[in-house]
């Protein structure tokens, strides 16, 4: 299976009902993403980060994955500003940054974030068969939910039988360069890992018809909501109640 770091302890959050957790997760994260203003994205950011320090992660592994989103939002300051019509507070050569752009950077900005701590702390605390049978308890369906649980499964093989073929390639003294020949070595391969996920997904799908397969997934596993996991719900869902009615407020106020 894949690496779950997040997945893998022993914490508050990771003691809470599967299906609570993935419906707080969508009732932060909506009010988050849609806002307006910056009042209900810092509120939830917030919220996130505390839930995080909750979930106990490990630092390194929080650290890699908060750098890997703001390396595209990054991307965002080095355009919008100068992009986003309006008052200027700065001119570079031609470019001119203006007020407005700063805000709509600044506001993407802590709503990725927000919507980021809020996933990590929620979600991927949860195993991913488990996340599966949630989203379908949840009224998913159920295609979407396996087609979520194996591709997660088998990225993991994908990749490994893309790097033997790389290194298949390597042994016959294949060596990267910006021609022709490259872009058409890559393309084989590419075309050769294909084919071979389909033959592997006949040969899975064939090994569960053999084993009784009815479209569901027999677990021993079963979800318990106890008072705890309800009552942390409706504390998110009054949070996020909450953050969308300061935003709602906010832009009546402007208007």
């Amino acid at each position: 299976m894949i690496d779950e770091p997040l997945a893998r302890g022993v914490s508050p959050i990771h003691a809470l009902d599967a299906r609570c957790r993935l419906a707080a997760c969508l009732l932060l994260s909506l009010p988050a993403a849609l806002a307006q203003g910056l009042a209900a994205p810092l509120g939830i950011l917030g919220l996130g980060l505390l839930l995080t320090l909750l979930s106990r992660p490990p630092l390194g592994v929080v650290l890699r994955r908060t750098a890997a989103v703001n390396v595209f939002v990054a991307f965002l300051w080095l355009f919008v500003p100068a992009a986003t019509p309006g008052e200027p507070v700065w001119t570079f050569h031609g470019l001119t940054v203006t007020r407005e752009g700063l805000d709509l950077a600044l506001l993407a900005t802590v709503k990725a974030n927000s919507v980021f701590f809020c996933v990590l702390s929620l979600l991927a605390t949860i195993p991913a068969p488990a996340l599966g049978r949630a989203m379908t308890a949840l009224g998913v369906p159920a295609k979407f939910s396996f087609l979520f649980v194996f591709t997660y499964r088998y990225l993991h093989v994908i990749a490994e039988e893309y790097g033997r073929l790389v290194v298949a390639a390597r042994l016959r003294g294949f060596a990267p360069a910006s021609n022709g020949r490259t872009y058409r070595t890559y393309a084989a391969l590419l075309a050769m890992v294909l084919v071979r996920a389909y033959d592997r997904s006949q040969r899975v799908y064939q090994a569960m018809l053999l084993r009784g397969f009815h479209g569901r997934f027999p677990s021993l596993d079963r979800f318990r909501a106890g008072w705890p996991d309800r009552v942390f719900l409706c504390l998110m869902a009054l949070a996020a109640a909450l953050a969308a009615y300061g935003d709602w407020i906010s832009r009546s106020g402007h208007a």
